[in-house]
């Protein structure tokens, strides 16, 4: 049965996540937000919503491990899965920009987050109010950067969304918020049950199986496009997933209610939140080596390597 409740809350999250994007993109539309800030903000924060309902009520669960396992498991997918999947199917161009803005943050969070954490064991609401204040500095630099530039990419934002009518946007937002709703109940109880039945802990399995449930839309866009020889996930956008991840998802939660790291699992502050800061980290070296500014089907296979002995080392 908790494999079951697993599979049905993943299936609404990943529902409730994709009818979320759609209504808020087409609710900017209407209220005249450009497409820019439209696809770095709106889009970024409704694709971050099944991370985030599904930590909020972890913590409001009391069972912080889950709230935190989501979190750095997703940010290890996203580079480790996700990118070490499509790089290997597809090689990957690297903007140079890329190491200027949103590297930087990305690694600048995580050591945050990581002190945060370390300094007390509890991440409080006024260090969740930092990093979600951080995460709007960022947004305001990222944006006029972008508008300075022609580069900035649009493509996600879809057009038609601009022609849609309320009446569609309202049911949108209700199925949306419905699927991520019960499907982050479901998802949160069925993985308590399933950590319990075979003997591993909450952080485990919200490390492994949450964080690869949360991050296989992504995946399976990436894959697509990439055996279709389109153009592939872009790397700022996987960046960007993480940033939000810390900055949006845990910070909202720990102002709501404060994520508290439990004793009784030492790997998170010890081993994975290194994994975490590793996976960023080496990055910038697998840029600049050869071939340079990309990410090719050997260093797609060294990160995909890389994930399973993560995988391995966790479930262990």
């Amino acid at each position: 049965m908790s494999i079951v409740l697993v599979l049905v809350g993943l299936a609404f999250l990943v529902v409730g996540g994709d009818f979320l994007v759609r209504a808020s993109v087409g609710l900017s539309f209407k209220l005249k937000i450009s497409k820019l800030v439209i696809g770095m903000t709106v889009v970024s924060f409704a694709t971050s919503a099944p991370e985030l309902l599904v930590s909020l009520q972890a913590a409001l669960d009391g069972v912080s491990d889950i709230a935190l396992g989501n979190v750095i498991g997703s940010n290890i997918a996203n580079i480790g899965l996700v990118l070490g999947i499509t790089a290997m199917i597809s090689p990957l161009a690297v903007d140079k920009e890329f190491y200027k803005l949103n590297w930087p943050m990305m690694m600048l969070l995580s050591f945050v987050l990581y002190y945060f954490l370390k300094n007390d064991g509890v991440l409080t609401w006024i260090e969740g109010l930092i990093m979600l204040i951080a995460l709007v500095v960022f947004l305001v630099v990222l944006i006029r950067s972008s508008r300075r530039s022609t580069k900035a990419n649009l493509e996600e934002v879809d057009d038609n969304l601009a022609v849609v009518s309320n009446f569609k946007i309202t049911m949108w937002l209700l199925i949306g918020a419905s699927g991520l709703y019960f499907g982050s109940l479901w998802l949160v109880e069925g993985a308590e049950e399933l950590a319990l039945s075979i003997g591993i802990s909450d952080y485990a399995i919200s490390v492994t199986v949450i964080a690869i449930g949360t991050s296989v839309p992504e995946l399976a866009a990436s894959v697509i496009s990439a055996v279709k020889k389109e153009k592939a996930i872009s790397l700022g956008n996987l960046i960007g997933s993480n940033i939000f991840n810390i900055a949006s998802v845990l910070g909202l939660t720990a102002m709501i209610k404060p994520i508290v790291v439990n004793p009784n699992t030492p790997k998170i502050l010890s081993t994975n939140i290194f994994w975490m800061i590793g996976f960023a980290a080496i990055l910038i070296p697998f840029i600049m080596i050869p071939k340079r500014f990309e990410i090719g089907r050997v260093k797609g296979m060294l990160l995909f390597g890389a994930y399973m002995v993560f995988i391995f080392l966790t479930l262990r």
